[in-house]
C-alpha cells in the first residue's frame, strides 16, 4: 500500500477533527458575544443574531405547523405554549449546533465533489432541523416531567440523531467510493 493511501484515513481525521472544533468554537465564541454578560456586542446581538434566528424560525415553524393541526399556541422569544398541553423551554443546547457542527464537519472533510457536499450537506441540516421541530411538536404535546428522573429528552433526541447520521454516513460514502471508484 502507498503510503499516500495509507495517510488519507489519517487525514480524513484530523481535517474532521479541525472542521468540528473551528465549527463548534465558532459557534460557542459567537453565542458568547451575543448574550450579555461577558464580552458583549450589542450590535451583533441585534443585527446578526443567527442561534436566535434559528430559535425564531424553529418555534414560529413549530407553532404554525401544530396550529395547522388544529392546536392553539402562543409563543414569545424563548417558549412555546401549546394549550391545555405543555410549555417548552428552547434554550440554545436545544437548536442542534453540536449536531449540525458534527454532521457539517464530516460531509466538508470526507472527500468527495462539491455537489455531492452541497446537496448531503444542505439536506441533512434540513433533515437535522425537521426532526427537531419533531421533537419540538412532540415535546409540547405529551412530555410530562416527573420527579423520577428516567432520561433527558436531549440525550434521546442526541443519540436518536447521532444514530440517523451515521446511517445516512454510511450510504453517502458508499456512493461516494463508488464515484471515486468509476472516475479511477
Amino acid at each position: 500500500m502507498p503510503a499516500e493511501r495509507a495517510n488519507k484515513p489519517l487525514t480524513f481525521v484530523i481535517t474532521f477533527l479541525c472542521l468540528f472544533a473551528l465549527l463548534y468554537g465558532f459557534y460557542v465564541g459567537y453565542l458568547s458575544i451575543v448574550t450579555p454578560g461577558g464580552p458583549y456586542f450589542k450590535f451583533l446581538d441585534k443585527h446578526l443574531n443567527f442561534i436566535q434566528g434559528l430559535r425564531h424560525v424553529l418555534l414560529q415553524s413549530s407553532s404554525g405547523i401544530l396550529q395547522l393541526l388544529g392546536y392553539t399556541t402562543k409563543t414569545t422569544d424563548i417558549e412555546m405554549l401549546v394549550v391545555g398541553h405543555n410549555v417548552i423551554l428552547v434554550g440554545y443546547d436545544c437548536l442542534g449546533f453540536g449536531v449540525m457542527c458534527f454532521f457539517i464537519a464530516f460531509v466538508l472533510a470526507y472527500p468527495a465533489t462539491l455537489k455531492g457536499k452541497l446537496i448531503f450537506g444542505i439536506a441533512g441540516l434540513l433533515c437535522i432541523q425537521a426532526l427537531n421541530l419533531c421533537r419540538f411538536m412532540l415535546l409540547a404535546l405529551y412530555w410530562r416531567h416527573s420527579k423520577v428522573y428516567i432520561s433527558d429528552h436531549h440525550t434521546i433526541y442526541n443519540i436518536v440523531m447521532y444514530i440517523i447520521i451515521a446511517i445516512s454516513l454510511y450510504f453517502y460514502i458508499r456512493r461516494q467510493d463508488k464515484l471515486l471508484a468509476m472516475r479511477t
